[in-house]
Parts: structure tokens; C-alpha cells; sequence
């Protein structure tokens, strides 16, 4: 183990008690969730909402039945939210290498089951760490939804983890995570800072870097749904870090061949039929990118798929081929895709 990888297991396992004991906002939620969300949230064990060190919200639209595994789980507060929207007749299993996290996940699993009325506990812990996920034994192509809540920032070796990550997933698959992102690349002398990196803050990556390494990984067009700016509020690690500036991400990263690299245009559209659950009149597939229900959209050639190759594809009208290609789609830039550094949330794709 790396010291950096030790002096985490300790920050999470034995130094931090509860959220209280953060020293940043860096790993916390900057936004209220749906009421659906906060209804499933009123379920889950004190103990477990305790020791929650999230910093966004993990779970995407229509996951009854799905495979999901969490990233980094901790004491298993987002593992028992999926546990409910996946229903009975889905799993969810956990990963995270602090004993003690685990400890309280494990101990409150028959308390959710009941909890939720199943016959039978419909989740799993397992311990181990992330950048060893292919030594765990768990099957490649078996996983519906790669989910994580701020973790990913903390593991040293970022590449490998959306690689293993990408195996993992089945077609059609995604991850779905929220993390902290720099606006530059962090300096060497603040990536040695433990406190730093156990508040999240050190191991961001610089958002153009992980643009890259999600691409290699795999994931062509990566998509961010929700950006929130990161105010430190602690004048000591304020000064450290200087005018870098964080960021609390959400992305969705599809697994899905022939994802192009830029939007292409093909003359296509879909249109929103309804029935997913929970949101209302609109399918909101990222943050820039609303479906109306009825309301016919055109769309790049990525869209049309990251909506016909996954899960969505009984809830849309497609319309158009791929006969023939019209350049790149009207609007497409490629500026950073969540608040610059002047705080406009220009840019994005499409």
C-alpha cells in the first residue's frame, strides 16, 4: 500500500466519526435531492446517514431490476438508496477497503430489509480496494450501473480504475458519479498533503485530464449532469490550495460502441414517450440535454444512441437513419463542460 492509500484508510476509518468532522465542504452535497430521493433517504439507518461523506447525488433514472455496484460505499448509505429503487428483484453490491465503514454497513443489513419489506436482503458488502477491482473476482460484462460518490478523487492510479470500470459494465452500461475536479492540474507539493487528499481536494483531477483518461477507458463523450462550484470555507486550506478552483461533478459514462468523438450529425430525432418514473414531464439525459414527453428532438448521432443502446430505448420514439452524415452538429463546442473559471457555466457539447 502507497502512503497516500494508508493515510486514507485511516482518515475515513478511524479519524473521521461523522460528517461533522470534515474539515471542507469539498465532500459534501451542495444540492437538495428530489423528494423521491429524500423519501428513500428517511429509510436508511442513523448510523449509516452518519458517516456519509458523499458530494453529490449517485443515482440516475430507471433502475428497477438493475445490477449496480458502488465505488468506495463507506458505511453503505448510497448501497441502501439503490437497494430501493432497484426493487426486490435487483442487487447492489459495495466496495470499499475501510474496515471500519464496512463494519457499520454490514451490521445494519437485516434492518434494512425489513425496513424495505423484502423477503430477502437484496445487497452485498465486499471489501477490497478500488484500484484492485480486477482482483476481486467479480464477473466482467455483469453490471447494469457503476455508481461512486466522491471516491474516485481519492484512489491514486484514476486510469486504471475507469479501465477496470469499463470492463466491468455490460453493453449498454454506465457509470454514474459525482467527484471534485480541479480548473488546473494539482501541484506535486499539495498531492502530498494527506489532509488534502482525505478532504478530497488533492487527488481532484484536472477536468480536461480526466476527459482524457475516460476516452482511453473507453467512454467516448463523456457527460456531466450537474456542476456545483467548491468553496473550501477553511482559511488554512484555503491558503494551501491558492487559487485553484474545485468543482462537484456529476458524470454519466456510457458504455456503447461507435460513440463518436465529436457530435456528428445525422439527420436524426427522438421524442420522449414517458413512463420512467419520478421525473416528471421531461427526461433529463445531462445537463444539457432536456426531452420534453412528445416533443420531437433533434439529435447527434451519440445522443440518438446513449438513448436507443441502453436502458431508455422502450421509454423513446426514434427517428432517422445513418445513411447519411451532415458534419458536426449545430452548437457543439468543445469549451470545459461545467462552470468555467470566470463562474459562467458556458460550453458543453451540443
Amino acid at each position: 500500500m502507497s502512503d497516500i492509500h494508508n493515510s486514507v484508510k485511516d482518515y475515513y476509518g478511524k479519524e473521521l466519526q461523522s460528517s461533522e468532522d470534515l474539515k471542507t465542504n469539498a465532500c459534501c452535497e451542495l444540492k437538495a435531492p428530489p423528494q423521491y430521493i429524500k423519501d428513500a433517504l428517511a429509510k436508511v439507518h442513523d448510523e449509516v446517514m452518519a458517516k456519509y461523506y458523499g458530494c453529490g447525488l449517485t443515482v440516475p433514472d430507471k433502475l428497477e431490476g438493475l445490477k449496480i455496484l458502488d465505488l468506495g460505499c463507506g458505511s453503505g448509505r448510497d448501497v441502501y438508496l439503490a437497494a430501493q429503487l432497484v426493487g426486490e428483484t435487483g442487487e447492489v453490491y459495495g466496495l470499499d477497503m475501510t474496515t471500519e465503514q464496512l463494519n457499520v454497513a454490514r451490521k445494519h443489513i437485516d434492518y434494512h430489509t425489513e425496513e424495505f419489506g423484502y423477503k430477502t436482503s437484496n445487497v452485498k458488502f465486499i471489501q477490497g480496494n478500488i484500484d484492485a477491482i480486477g482482483e476481486l473476482g467479480l464477473e466482467k460484462g455483469s453490471f447494469d450501473l457503476i455508481i461512486s460518490n466522491c471516491v474516485i478523487n481519492l484512489v491514486e492510479d484514476k486510469q486504471k480504475v475507469l479501465n477496470d470500470v469499463y470492463d466491468l459494465l455490460k453493453p449498454g452500461g454506465e457509470m454514474y458519479f459525482s467527484d471534485v475536479y480541479s480548473d488546473r492540474r494539482i501541484p506535486e507539493m499539495l498531492r502530498q498533503d494527506q489532509v488534502l487528499w482525505g478532504e478530497c481536494l488533492s487527488g481532484a483531477l484536472y477536468w480536461n485530464d480526466f476527459l482524457t483518461f475516460a476516452t482511453k477507458a473507453g467512454f467516448t463523450d463523456p457527460r456531466a449532469v450537474s456542476n456545483s462550484p467548491i468553496t473550501i470555507e477553511n482559511e488554512v486550506l484555503q491558503e494551501r490550495v491558492g487559487n485553484i478552483k474545485f468543482y462537484s461533478v456529476t458524470y454519466r459514462l456510457f458504455k456503447i460502441d461507435g460513440l463518436e468523438k465529436d457530435c456528428e450529425d445525422y439527420g436524426q430525432a427522438v421524442a420522449y414517450k414517458g413512463g420512467i418514473a419520478h421525473i416528471g414531464e421531461s427526461f433529463f439525459l445531462d445537463d444539457h440535454h432536456e426531452f420534453p414527453k412528445g416533443k420531437v428532438m433533434p439529435v447527434c448521432g451519440n445522443t440518438y444512441k446513449m438513448l436507443h443502446d441502453t436502458r431508455y430505448k422502450s421509454h423513446f420514439d426514434f427517428i432517422g437513419t445513418w445513411d447519411t452524415h451532415y458534419g458536426i452538429f449545430e452548437g457543439c463546442g468543445g469549451s470545459m463542460p461545467f462552470g468555467s473559471v470566470d463562474g459562467s457555466e458556458e460550453g458543453g457539447c451540443c
